[in-house]
């Protein structure tokens, strides 16, 4: 960290911050009820507890025994936080006061005001936290006298040497959007109707990460999630390509898929989608790679279970910690949150394969979102960047008719894209597998039967005797045909 920046006491946040908050300079946190912005505070203030520093909350609003209690169960330690209790139940004012010439806002603004000066030369804190800046403002019927006393108060506690961060609440009613100009930083909060974002508005003096970023409040405190930025991730990697383990999918992809590419398995529900990455999954196994699947849509025990049904080792590869399979409940959590998981699966476990089962799970997840093909475009670029091989499944809705690649026109996502169909033949429903795109190289142009036995998935001949295999109801190609194509 910048030795003239202090930690926020949230590792993420200061991530953002690129490195966290200037020393000796202040900070606002604006939002609306019950966003989060006292407990950023209280996270502000336990960091520096835990560096034999002085520090002081200053509450105009809640009472000292509330706040021990409400960051307590938070499992937040102000233990060694001195809190200065000005709330109206705590303020001994003088009632006997003559109130003919000042309001009694003005009179009772005083002794307020004194009582933080006094804490402050008294105590010398490193930090200082104002809940909140929008309680001083109500101590003055006058803005100028308002702005008068907080900028003194701002100035008065940095240049004491003290970091001050307040809060401010933000209300239809009331703007306090002219004290932003008086501070170093500005941070806003907003509870949106599927999750709680972070935005820095201002930090003069530093350079930050902008946008929106996921917040969650937990039983520990705040968790952030920054939003993914792929282009601050690179690795060294070889395209080298990755067998299949199926000697004719081998052929059919010209060798294999190559690391680090994007590989989208499309078509109709039951045609095998999962079953085929999860083939690749078990290769990697073999070579001692890590491989993780999120799934969206099928619980882990199918997964494993439907898989030991066609020979794939599923619970040897769990327990040997080469395969994790990861249930991801829709709506459960934001796009900044699934990413984080996934980079922390890369970064720390050296995972090799992800595969996200399906693109429609995912956008459910991303619900409210006007750019979730964009979010998952800057995972995918962000695996690519790092050298892991992803799959796509992608659920098709329709099990024949006209051939389509995938319902969310997605398929610029993909370097490679493998596809897999319904096919009538003879009254009898089979299954076909054939690759449309492939990047990095040359591809069997072919259309192949594909099977799901108990001993794996199996490849059939090229399909060269038929013709409309694409509309799901091929034609077997007469003699003089068959004769004129050879």
């Amino acid at each position: 960290m910048n030795n003239n920046k202090i930690s926020t006491g949230i590792s993420q946040l200061d991530s953002i911050l690129k490195g966290g908050l200037i020393r000796k300079k202040s900070y606002l946190i604006k939002g609306g009820p019950g966003t989060g912005k006292s407990t950023f505070g209280y996270h502000f203030l336990e960091e520096e507890n835990n560096k034999d520093e002085s520090t002081l909350l200053i509450s105009l609003g809640e009472s000292e025994k509330n706040i021990r209690s409400h960051s307590s169960a938070q499992n937040i330690d102000l233990s060694e936080t001195t809190i200065l209790d000005l709330s109206p139940g705590k303020q001994e004012m003088n009632t006997t006061q003559n109130y003919s010439v000042f309001s009694p806002l003005e009179v009772e603004a005083e002794p307020i005001i004194n009582s933080i000066v006094e804490a402050i030369e008294k105590h010398q804190p490193s930090r200082v936290m104002l809940d909140s800046l929008s309680m001083v403002k109500y101590l003055y019927e006058n803005p100028f006298q308002y702005k008068n006393m907080a900028l003194s108060l701002i100035h008065q506690i940095c240049s004491s040497g003290a970091t001050l961060f307040m809060i401010v609440e933000i209300h239809p009613n009331v703007s306090e959007e002219e004290a932003e100009f008086w501070v170093d930083g500005v941070l806003e909060v907003m509870a949106g109707p599927n999750w709680r974002r972070v935005n820095v508005q201002k930090y003069r003096g530093s350079d930050f990460q902008p946008g929106d970023h996921a917040i969650r409040i937990m039983q520990n405190g705040i968790d952030v999630y920054p939003r993914l930025q792929p282009d601050k991730y690179d690795r060294q990697f070889r395209n080298t390509p990755l067998s299949s383990g199926i000697e004719e999918l081998d052929i059919m992809l010209g060798g294999g898929i190559e690391k680090g590419t994007v590989t989208m398995i499309t078509g109709p529900t039951g045609a095998g989608k999962t079953t085929l990455g999860m083939q690749f999954m078990k290769e990697a196994s073999s070579r001692e790679e890590r491989s993780v699947m999120y799934t969206f849509e099928e619980a882990r025990d199918v997964i494993v279970n439907r898989s030991r049904l066609i020979g794939v080792p599923v619970e040897s590869m769990i327990e040997s910690g080469k395969l994790a399979i990861k249930t991801i409940e829709p709506f459960s959590s934001s796009p900044d949150e699934f990413a984080m998981m996934v980079r922390r699966d890369i970064e720390e476990n050296d995972t090799r394969i992800v595969m996200i089962d399906s693109i429609d799970g995912y956008t459910l997840t991303v619900r409210g979102e006007d750019s979730s093909l964009e979010r998952l475009h800057a995972l995918r670029t962000y695996l690519g960047n790092v050298g892991v091989t992803a799959f796509l499944v992608n659920e098709m809705q329709t099990i024949t008719g006209e051939f389509v690649t995938t319902n969310l026109n997605a398929s610029y996502l993909a370097d490679n894209i493998i596809y897999l169909r319904y096919l009538e033949l003879n009254g009898e429903l089979k299954k076909s597998i054939g690759v449309l795109k492939k990047r990095l190289s040359d591809f069997e142009k072919t259309i192949r039967e594909f099977k799901i036995t108990g001993e794996g998935i199996k490849l059939g001949a090229p399909l060269s005797n038929l013709r409309g295999i694409l509309s799901g109801t091929p034609l077997d190609l007469n003699p003089e045909e068959r004769a004129k194509n050879d």
